[in-house]
């Protein structure tokens, strides 16, 4: 599949409430590289394997949540075409100038239907991933890879409603695909959508909840399930609050861990999954369902998993 348009997420900023400790999480704990910290008390971090400047942004705050994610695209022509056919479905965007946001170009931003902001972009400076790209080597440098050690920061779930709009606008407007589903018994009312803009089992995914703009998780990706295990022992070690794992999804298949920052912002450690092609079927889990569908191993889910939100 020719990975064109929309890429794949770029960046999500999260509102922390200790600032400090949040730095040790995601740096020490999870394993992210510190990048940069601007005058507004920002900071910028990226996974050992990413190129570009950064794909986490945390700064503190009175409330936990998502201050905005940003997808990159494929070309600056693209972001043109993308902003025509955003305000053509009837959707305000605002321009934002090149260096506005640090180590980047010009973004455009707009409110989605679940009320989360979202950016799209095309340009952000590449500090390389550890390695050359001449004759490089297939692990980085001794110390690089540390904590959990994600290759990259995967996919981000929320929470909010107007679901199937989410849906319809994201594939309509920016080619998004449907991978999987999750539906009203008998019916084919989404409860639940997950999306792709390539080969991944999603790159996004939403909920249904009367709440607009509410964070669920925001996903790093393991090389393998033996990471996981390895991040469940820095969870355990660290007494890190664990939502639920290692256990297995039924929806993409993955292997995962759900645990939460200092903050009470949600964290998932994923690895696996399927290769999803265009041609494939979208899948359809029934609500009835929903227990195997997330939590495949128990087939059950537990409180908390369906109720904190940020």
């Amino acid at each position: 599949m020719a990975i064109t348009g929309v890429l794949r997420i770029g960046e999500a900023a999260l509102r922390v409430l200790d600032l400090e400790e949040s730095i040790v999480h995601y740096r020490d704990r999870i394993g992210l590289q510190e990048m940069a910290r601007d005058d507004e008390g920002r900071v910028y971090f990226k996974c050992w394997d990413e190129w570009d400047h950064h794909s986490l942004v945390i700064r503190e705050a009175d409330e936990t949540g998502l201050d905005y994610m940003a997808y990159k695209v494929s070309s600056d022509a693209a972001l043109t075409n993308f902003e025509k056919r955003i305000r053509d479905y009837g959707v305000e965007v605002e321009n934002i100038d090149a260096g506005v946001y640090l180590k980047s170009g010009r973004r455009i931003q707009f409110t989605i239907p679940s009320g989360h902001v979202m950016q799209l972009y095309a340009e952000k400076v590449k500090v390389g991933n550890n390695m050359p790209a001449h004759n490089p080597e297939v692990i980085p440098d001794e110390g690089i890879i540390r904590g959990m050690g994600p290759t990259r920061l995967d996919h981000i779930l929320i929470y909010g409603p107007n679901v199937p709009e989410c849906g319809k606008f994201f594939t309509e407007c920016m080619d998004f695909e449907l991978a999987e589903e999750i539906v009203k018994d008998g019916t084919d009312d989404q409860l639940s959508v997950f999306l792709a803009c390539s080969n991944k089992p999603h790159d996004i995914a939403w909920v249904e909840h009367p709440e607009p703009g509410k964070l669920h998780h925001i996903s790093f990706f393991l090389n393998n399930e033996i990471d996981v295990y390895h991040a469940g022992d820095i969870i355990g070690k660290n007494r890190i609050s664990n939502d639920i794992g290692p256990t297995r999804h039924g929806i993409t298949r993955g292997a995962t861990i759900y645990f939460f920052d200092p903050s009470g912002n949600r964290n998932e450690v994923f690895s696996g999954g399927y290769i999803r092609y265009p041609d494939n079927p979208p899948l359809r889990w029934d609500e009835s369902q929903l227990g195997p569908a997330i939590f495949y191993h128990d087939g059950k889910l537990n409180e908390s998993f369906l109720t904190v939100v940020t």
